[in-house]
Protein backbone atom coordinates (compact mmCIF):
# COMPACT_ATOMS: atom_id res chain seq x y z
CA UNK A 1 0.00 0.00 0.00
CA UNK A 2 1.10 3.56 -0.75
CA UNK A 3 4.45 2.77 -2.35
CA UNK A 4 6.80 5.73 -2.59
CA UNK A 5 8.62 6.28 -5.87
CA UNK A 6 11.84 7.99 -4.89
CA UNK A 7 13.80 7.42 -8.11
CA UNK A 8 15.49 10.67 -9.11
CA UNK A 9 18.38 11.09 -11.51
CA UNK A 10 21.52 12.93 -10.48
CA UNK A 11 20.85 15.77 -12.91
CA UNK A 12 17.49 16.61 -11.35
CA UNK A 13 18.98 16.35 -7.86
CA UNK A 14 21.71 18.78 -8.81
CA UNK A 15 19.26 21.28 -10.25
CA UNK A 16 17.00 21.00 -7.21
CA UNK A 17 19.92 21.56 -4.88
CA UNK A 18 20.83 24.76 -6.70
CA UNK A 19 17.26 26.03 -7.11
CA UNK A 20 17.18 29.38 -5.19
CA UNK A 21 13.38 29.51 -5.20
CA UNK A 22 13.11 26.12 -3.52
CA UNK A 23 15.81 26.96 -0.97
CA UNK A 24 13.97 30.21 -0.24
CA UNK A 25 10.67 28.32 0.18
CA UNK A 26 12.28 25.97 2.72
CA UNK A 27 13.55 28.98 4.69
CA UNK A 28 10.06 30.56 4.62
CA UNK A 29 8.53 27.31 5.93
CA UNK A 30 11.22 27.02 8.60
CA UNK A 31 10.60 30.57 9.80
CA UNK A 32 6.81 30.60 9.62
CA UNK A 33 6.31 27.26 11.36
CA UNK A 34 9.25 27.64 13.77
CA UNK A 35 10.67 24.29 12.66
CA UNK A 36 13.80 24.61 14.78
CA UNK A 37 13.32 23.98 18.50
CA UNK A 38 16.87 24.53 19.82
CA UNK A 39 15.94 24.54 23.51
CA UNK A 40 14.40 21.06 23.55
CA UNK A 41 17.77 19.41 24.23
CA UNK A 42 18.77 21.74 27.08
CA UNK A 43 15.36 21.47 28.72
CA UNK A 44 15.44 17.69 28.40
CA UNK A 45 18.67 17.69 30.40
CA UNK A 46 17.04 19.79 33.11
CA UNK A 47 14.10 17.35 33.31
CA UNK A 48 16.40 14.31 33.31
CA UNK A 49 18.48 15.71 36.18
CA UNK A 50 15.35 16.67 38.11
CA UNK A 51 13.80 13.21 37.92
CA UNK A 52 17.10 11.44 38.61
CA UNK A 53 17.43 13.47 41.82
CA UNK A 54 13.79 12.83 42.69
CA UNK A 55 14.16 9.06 42.28
CA UNK A 56 17.34 9.12 44.37
CA UNK A 57 15.35 10.66 47.22
CA UNK A 58 12.60 8.08 46.73
CA UNK A 59 15.08 5.20 46.92
CA UNK A 60 16.35 6.52 50.25
CA UNK A 61 12.79 6.64 51.62
CA UNK A 62 11.26 3.51 50.10
CA UNK A 63 14.16 1.07 49.64
CA UNK A 64 13.00 -1.23 52.47
CA UNK A 65 9.27 -0.63 52.06
CA UNK A 66 6.35 -2.35 50.36
CA UNK A 67 6.07 0.45 47.76
CA UNK A 68 6.88 -0.37 44.12
CA UNK A 69 10.52 -0.01 43.10
CA UNK A 70 10.95 3.02 40.83
CA UNK A 71 13.29 2.22 37.95
CA UNK A 72 15.30 4.86 35.97
CA UNK A 73 12.96 7.10 34.01
CA UNK A 74 12.61 6.94 30.21
CA UNK A 75 11.85 10.01 28.10
CA UNK A 76 8.95 9.46 25.69
CA UNK A 77 6.84 11.52 23.33
CA UNK A 78 7.63 14.16 20.73
CA UNK A 79 9.75 16.37 23.03
CA UNK A 80 12.19 13.48 23.54
CA UNK A 81 12.02 12.46 19.90
CA UNK A 82 13.10 15.99 19.02
CA UNK A 83 10.16 17.38 17.02
CA UNK A 84 7.42 18.59 19.37
CA UNK A 85 4.46 20.03 17.40
CA UNK A 86 3.85 22.61 20.13
CA UNK A 87 5.31 26.03 20.70
CA UNK A 88 8.26 26.02 23.07
CA UNK A 89 6.25 27.35 26.03
CA UNK A 90 3.57 24.65 25.55
CA UNK A 91 5.87 21.61 25.39
CA UNK A 92 5.24 18.92 28.04
CA UNK A 93 8.23 16.71 28.85
CA UNK A 94 6.77 13.25 29.44
CA UNK A 95 8.70 10.53 31.29
CA UNK A 96 7.83 6.90 31.89
CA UNK A 97 8.57 5.72 35.43
CA UNK A 98 8.84 1.91 35.21
CA UNK A 99 7.58 0.05 38.29
CA UNK A 100 9.09 -3.19 39.57
CA UNK A 101 7.63 -5.26 42.42
CA UNK A 102 9.24 -4.73 45.84
CA UNK A 103 10.75 -7.67 47.69
CA UNK A 104 8.04 -10.09 48.75
CA UNK A 105 5.83 -9.45 45.69
CA UNK A 106 5.55 -10.40 42.03
CA UNK A 107 3.72 -8.76 39.12
CA UNK A 108 1.73 -10.86 36.64
CA UNK A 109 0.22 -9.31 33.50
CA UNK A 110 -3.30 -10.43 32.64
CA UNK A 111 -5.38 -9.59 29.57
CA UNK A 112 -8.27 -7.37 30.59
CA UNK A 113 -11.34 -9.19 29.30
CA UNK A 114 -13.61 -6.36 30.49
CA UNK A 115 -12.36 -4.13 27.65
CA UNK A 116 -13.43 -4.15 23.98
CA UNK A 117 -9.79 -4.39 22.82
CA UNK A 118 -8.27 -6.94 25.23
CA UNK A 119 -4.99 -7.25 23.31
CA UNK A 120 -4.10 -3.62 24.10
CA UNK A 121 -5.25 -3.48 27.72
CA UNK A 122 -4.12 -5.49 30.71
CA UNK A 123 -4.24 -5.64 34.46
CA UNK A 124 -1.26 -6.10 36.74
CA UNK A 125 -1.98 -8.80 39.31
CA UNK A 126 0.07 -8.42 42.49
CA UNK A 127 0.92 -11.66 44.29
CA UNK A 128 2.84 -12.36 47.47
CA UNK A 129 6.21 -14.10 47.32
CA UNK A 130 8.08 -15.85 50.11
CA UNK A 131 10.97 -13.92 51.67
CA UNK A 132 11.91 -16.61 54.21
CA UNK A 133 14.06 -18.58 51.82
CA UNK A 134 16.54 -17.74 49.12
CA UNK A 135 20.25 -17.24 48.82
CA UNK A 136 20.26 -14.35 51.31
CA UNK A 137 17.07 -14.41 53.40
CA UNK A 138 16.42 -11.19 55.29
CA UNK A 139 15.94 -12.12 58.94
CA UNK A 140 14.54 -8.66 59.76
CA UNK A 141 11.89 -8.77 57.03
CA UNK A 142 8.61 -10.41 57.92
CA UNK A 143 7.16 -12.74 55.30
CA UNK A 144 3.59 -12.04 54.25
CA UNK A 145 3.11 -15.70 53.40
CA UNK A 146 4.59 -17.33 56.49
CA UNK A 147 4.15 -14.89 59.39
CA UNK A 148 0.83 -14.55 61.16
CA UNK A 149 -1.43 -11.52 60.79
CA UNK A 150 -0.83 -10.75 64.47
CA UNK A 151 2.94 -10.56 63.93
CA UNK A 152 2.48 -8.35 60.88
CA UNK A 153 0.08 -6.01 62.71
CA UNK A 154 2.30 -5.90 65.81
CA UNK A 155 5.21 -4.76 63.65
CA UNK A 156 2.99 -2.36 61.68
CA UNK A 157 3.94 -3.97 58.37
CA UNK A 158 1.75 -2.54 55.63
CA UNK A 159 1.05 -4.41 52.43
CA UNK A 160 1.17 -3.25 48.81
CA UNK A 161 -2.07 -5.14 48.26
CA UNK A 162 -3.82 -3.10 50.98
CA UNK A 163 -2.53 0.30 49.88
CA UNK A 164 -1.88 0.72 46.14
CA UNK A 165 -4.11 -2.04 44.80
CA UNK A 166 -7.81 -2.54 44.26
CA UNK A 167 -8.43 -6.19 44.95
CA UNK A 168 -5.34 -8.04 43.68
CA UNK A 169 -4.65 -5.51 40.91
CA UNK A 170 -2.27 -2.54 40.81
CA UNK A 171 -4.32 0.67 40.82
CA UNK A 172 -3.04 3.53 38.63
CA UNK A 173 -5.02 6.20 40.49
CA UNK A 174 -3.72 5.13 43.92
CA UNK A 175 -0.14 5.06 42.64
CA UNK A 176 -0.52 8.56 41.15
CA UNK A 177 -1.87 9.95 44.44
CA UNK A 178 0.92 8.27 46.43
CA UNK A 179 3.62 9.67 44.14
CA UNK A 180 2.11 13.17 44.03
CA UNK A 181 2.13 13.24 47.84
CA UNK A 182 5.77 12.11 47.84
CA UNK A 183 6.81 14.82 45.33
CA UNK A 184 5.19 17.58 47.40
CA UNK A 185 6.89 16.41 50.61
CA UNK A 186 10.28 15.78 48.95
CA UNK A 187 10.55 19.03 46.99
CA UNK A 188 12.17 21.02 49.81
CA UNK A 189 15.22 18.72 49.86
CA UNK A 190 15.66 18.79 46.07
CA UNK A 191 18.54 20.95 44.76
CA UNK A 192 16.17 22.30 42.06
CA UNK A 193 14.02 23.93 44.76
CA UNK A 194 16.64 26.72 44.94
CA UNK A 195 15.93 27.72 41.33
CA UNK A 196 12.31 26.75 40.74
CA UNK A 197 9.00 26.96 42.48
CA UNK A 198 6.98 23.79 41.92
CA UNK A 199 3.29 23.06 41.65
CA UNK A 200 1.72 19.60 41.28
CA UNK A 201 -1.11 19.81 38.74
CA UNK A 202 -4.10 17.58 39.57
CA UNK A 203 -4.05 14.36 37.54
CA UNK A 204 -5.80 11.08 38.28
CA UNK A 205 -3.36 8.70 36.50
CA UNK A 206 0.02 10.47 36.38
CA UNK A 207 2.09 13.06 38.22
CA UNK A 208 2.15 16.45 36.48
CA UNK A 209 4.51 19.16 37.68
CA UNK A 210 4.88 22.79 36.65
CA UNK A 211 8.23 24.41 37.46
CA UNK A 212 8.53 28.21 37.47
CA UNK A 213 11.67 30.35 37.55
CA UNK A 214 11.81 33.71 39.30
CA UNK A 215 11.66 35.39 35.90
CA UNK A 216 8.37 33.63 35.10
CA UNK A 217 9.61 30.99 32.66
CA UNK A 218 7.85 27.66 33.11
CA UNK A 219 8.61 23.99 32.45
CA UNK A 220 5.89 21.32 32.33
CA UNK A 221 6.75 17.73 33.26
CA UNK A 222 4.53 14.65 33.34
CA UNK A 223 5.53 11.35 34.96
CA UNK A 224 3.56 8.36 33.71
CA UNK A 225 3.80 5.07 35.61
CA UNK A 226 4.49 1.97 33.56
CA UNK A 227 5.13 -1.76 33.77
CA UNK A 228 7.47 -3.40 31.26
CA UNK A 229 6.33 -6.42 29.26
CA UNK A 230 9.14 -8.90 29.83
CA UNK A 231 12.44 -7.53 28.51
CA UNK A 232 10.82 -5.77 25.54
CA UNK A 233 10.42 -2.08 24.68
CA UNK A 234 6.65 -2.41 25.07
CA UNK A 235 5.18 -1.12 28.34
CA UNK A 236 1.83 -0.86 30.03
CA UNK A 237 0.94 2.73 30.82
CA UNK A 238 -1.11 4.17 33.67
CA UNK A 239 -2.13 7.16 31.54
CA UNK A 240 -4.56 6.25 28.74
CA UNK A 241 -4.61 8.26 25.53
CA UNK A 242 -8.37 7.91 25.32
CA UNK A 243 -10.87 10.62 26.18
CA UNK A 244 -12.84 8.12 28.26
CA UNK A 245 -10.93 6.80 31.25
CA UNK A 246 -10.93 3.02 31.69
CA UNK A 247 -11.07 1.50 35.21
CA UNK A 248 -8.10 2.48 37.38
CA UNK A 249 -6.83 -1.12 37.38
CA UNK A 250 -6.64 -1.17 33.57
CA UNK A 251 -3.22 -0.45 32.08
CA UNK A 252 -3.04 0.21 28.34
CA UNK A 253 -0.31 -1.09 26.09
CA UNK A 254 2.04 1.72 25.05
CA UNK A 255 4.58 1.81 22.22
CA UNK A 256 6.07 5.16 23.31
CA UNK A 257 9.41 3.71 24.48
CA UNK A 258 9.85 1.76 21.23
CA UNK A 259 8.97 4.89 19.23
CA UNK A 260 11.53 7.02 21.08
CA UNK A 261 14.10 4.27 20.50
CA UNK A 262 13.25 4.19 16.79
CA UNK A 263 13.82 7.94 16.43
CA UNK A 264 17.15 7.67 18.26
CA UNK A 265 18.13 4.91 15.83
CA UNK A 266 17.19 7.08 12.84
CA UNK A 267 19.06 10.12 14.20
CA UNK A 268 22.22 8.04 14.57
CA UNK A 269 21.95 6.63 11.03
CA UNK A 270 20.70 9.71 9.18
CA UNK A 271 23.01 12.28 7.51
CA UNK A 272 23.85 15.52 9.37
CA UNK A 273 21.02 18.06 9.31
CA UNK A 274 18.47 15.43 8.33
CA UNK A 275 15.05 16.97 7.74
CA UNK A 276 12.88 14.14 9.10
CA UNK A 277 12.12 15.92 12.39
CA UNK A 278 11.39 19.21 10.63
CA UNK A 279 9.05 17.33 8.28
CA UNK A 280 7.19 15.93 11.27
CA UNK A 281 6.91 19.32 12.93
CA UNK A 282 5.81 21.05 9.73
CA UNK A 283 3.18 18.44 8.88
CA UNK A 284 1.91 18.46 12.47
CA UNK A 285 1.46 22.23 12.27
CA UNK A 286 -0.32 21.86 8.92
CA UNK A 287 -2.70 19.25 10.37
CA UNK A 288 -3.45 21.35 13.45
CA UNK A 289 -7.20 21.62 13.99
CA UNK A 290 -8.02 18.81 11.56
CA UNK A 291 -9.55 15.46 12.43
CA UNK A 292 -6.35 13.58 11.57
CA UNK A 293 -4.40 12.48 14.62
CA UNK A 294 -0.77 13.32 15.25
CA UNK A 295 -0.23 9.61 15.90
CA UNK A 296 -1.37 8.75 12.37
CA UNK A 297 1.09 11.34 11.05
CA UNK A 298 3.95 9.96 13.18
CA UNK A 299 3.15 6.41 12.05
CA UNK A 300 3.27 7.56 8.44
CA UNK A 301 6.68 9.17 8.90
CA UNK A 302 8.05 6.08 10.67
CA UNK A 303 6.97 3.93 7.72
CA UNK A 304 8.55 6.32 5.22
CA UNK A 305 11.80 6.42 7.18
CA UNK A 306 12.12 2.69 6.53
CA UNK A 307 10.97 2.93 2.89
CA UNK A 308 13.01 5.93 1.70
CA UNK A 309 16.81 5.71 2.15
CA UNK A 310 17.98 7.97 4.98
CA UNK A 311 20.41 9.65 2.56
CA UNK A 312 17.30 11.09 0.87
CA UNK A 313 16.27 12.95 4.03
CA UNK A 314 18.90 15.66 3.67
CA UNK A 315 17.70 19.18 4.36
CA UNK A 316 17.48 20.13 0.67
CA UNK A 317 14.84 17.42 0.17
CA UNK A 318 12.49 18.78 2.84
CA UNK A 319 9.72 19.83 0.43
CA UNK A 320 9.89 16.49 -1.41
CA UNK A 321 9.65 14.54 1.82
CA UNK A 322 6.70 16.67 3.02
CA UNK A 323 5.02 15.91 -0.30
CA UNK A 324 5.72 12.18 0.22
CA UNK A 325 4.27 12.28 3.73
CA UNK A 326 1.07 14.04 2.70
CA UNK A 327 0.71 11.81 -0.37
CA UNK A 328 1.17 8.65 1.71
CA UNK A 329 -1.41 9.88 4.23
CA UNK A 330 -3.96 10.62 1.52
CA UNK A 331 -3.39 7.21 -0.05
CA UNK A 332 -4.02 5.58 3.33
CA UNK A 333 -7.24 7.58 3.72
CA UNK A 334 -8.39 6.40 0.30
CA UNK A 335 -7.54 2.79 1.13
CA UNK A 336 -9.00 3.18 4.67
CA UNK A 337 -5.88 1.45 5.94
CA UNK A 338 -2.82 2.62 7.89
CA UNK A 339 -0.71 -0.19 9.32
CA UNK A 340 0.43 0.08 12.92
CA UNK A 341 4.22 0.37 12.82
CA UNK A 342 5.07 -2.26 15.44
CA UNK A 343 2.88 -5.19 14.37
CA UNK A 344 4.07 -7.55 11.64
CA UNK A 345 6.67 -5.08 10.40
CA UNK A 346 9.60 -6.83 8.69
CA UNK A 347 11.60 -3.58 8.48
CA UNK A 348 11.92 -3.15 12.24
CA UNK A 349 15.45 -2.15 13.37
CA UNK A 350 17.16 -4.90 15.38
CA UNK A 351 17.78 -2.52 18.30
CA UNK A 352 14.06 -2.43 19.10
CA UNK A 353 12.96 -5.35 21.25
CA UNK A 354 9.38 -6.49 20.70
CA UNK A 355 7.42 -9.40 22.20
CA UNK A 356 7.59 -12.41 19.81
CA UNK A 357 3.84 -12.18 19.17
CA UNK A 358 4.28 -8.75 17.57
CA UNK A 359 6.29 -10.07 14.64
CA UNK A 360 3.80 -12.83 13.96
CA UNK A 361 0.71 -10.67 14.42
CA UNK A 362 -1.45 -9.30 11.63
CA UNK A 363 -0.83 -5.54 11.31
CA UNK A 364 -3.40 -3.47 13.17
CA UNK A 365 -5.27 -0.92 11.05
CA UNK A 366 -5.20 2.55 12.60
CA UNK A 367 -7.89 3.64 10.11
CA UNK A 368 -10.27 0.80 10.95
CA UNK A 369 -12.89 3.35 12.03
CA UNK A 370 -12.90 4.76 8.47
CA UNK A 371 -13.39 1.27 7.02
CA UNK A 372 -16.45 0.87 9.25
CA UNK A 373 -17.89 4.33 8.55
CA UNK A 374 -17.90 5.47 4.86
CA UNK A 375 -19.28 8.89 5.83
CA UNK A 376 -16.32 9.46 8.17
CA UNK A 377 -13.91 8.52 5.38
CA UNK A 378 -15.56 10.94 2.95
CA UNK A 379 -15.37 13.73 5.53
CA UNK A 380 -11.70 12.96 6.29
CA UNK A 381 -10.77 13.05 2.59
CA UNK A 382 -12.60 16.36 2.06
CA UNK A 383 -10.88 17.87 5.08
CA UNK A 384 -7.49 16.59 3.93
CA UNK A 385 -7.96 18.06 0.45
CA UNK A 386 -8.68 21.47 2.00
CA UNK A 387 -5.37 21.19 3.85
Amino acid sequence: ICEVDDSRDSESEESEEENPAEINMIEIFSSRFQLSVPKLASRRRVVQDLLSDLLQVSHGLFSDSFFPVLEPVIGVGSAWEGWSPHKEEDVVYCMFVPLKPPRGYTFHLEADSTREVPQTSMRVRVELACTCTGEQPDQKMLCFLHHSEEELKRNQVASLLHTLCTGPYLDGEKIALWFQTFVISAWSVMPQSRYYSMKVIPSSRSCKMKLMTASGRSLAVEMVFSVQQGDSDIFLSSQPAEAQLPPSTTWLESYAVAEAKFFRHVSMQAPPHSCHLKCLRLCARLLEGSGLSIYALKTTVMHLLTLIPLSEWQHRYLLMRVDDIMGYLRCCLEEKRLKHFFFGNEDMPEEISLPPAFQEAQPLNLFQHLAQDPAAQTEALQEFDKL
